[in-house]
């Protein structure tokens, strides 16, 4: 697995890279497919002394899927355990849907279409773009979509739809449902 470790209003000491590397080194058992992580440790402002040592953990396995968790706490080296032990949760999670997926299990085949009235008019939001992220688009399938939201517990997901041939936004509408947004040229 390639992993990196980058530090965020800190330096990361050798001793804090040893601790990230031996903790890490692990996934591989859960997980082998796991292609590369990359672990962000940062010192933050925070109101709470107990919030300011942060660590984020993001895990991409071989096929596109990826994991994210993130921990706050008061100490750094409690912040990677933390950050770690929830990453084993999450894969032990995604490894449990993948299996009942093959076995039969119930993974949700209907996607909502977006409805007219629920588009935002653009025209009255004011603003400017303060940020753009760049991304690598992964083809799967809608219910793949859905399951890669679901463990980076986002709102909305962009993808590759295989189905449709072409690129996709699923996202969670407030029923609890889903919908997907599929672009057409005019």
């Amino acid at each position: 697995m390639e992993l990196l470790i980058t530090g965020r209003n800190m330096d990361v000491t050798p001793r804090l890279d040893d601790h990230v590397r031996r903790k890490l080194s692990r996934l591989d058992r859960y997980l082998p497919s796991i292609a590369s992580g990359r672990m962000e440790l940062a010192v933050e402002t925070a109101k709470s002394a107990s919030d300011r040592q942060v660590a984020q953990l993001t895990v991409r396995s071989e096929n596109g899927v990826i994991l994210r968790a993130e921990e706050r706490t008061a100490d750094m080296f409690a912040s990677i355990d933390a950050v770690t032990d929830k990453m084993y949760r999450q894969i032990v999670r995604y490894k449990g849907k993948r299996q009942r997926a093959r076995k039969g299990g119930a993974v949700p085949e209907v996607i909502v279409p977006l409805d007219m009235d629920e588009m935002v008019d653009l025209e009255e939001t004011p603003g400017e773009i303060v940020r753009v992220k760049r991304f690598s688009l992964v083809p799967m399938m809608q219910e793949e979509a859905i399951e890669q939201m679901e463990l980076l517990g986002h709102s909305f997901f962009v993808f590759y739809n295989v189905d449709e041939d072409g690129v996709n936004v699923l996202y969670r509408r407030h029923d609890g449902n889903y919908g997907l947004i599929v672009p057409a040229l005019d």
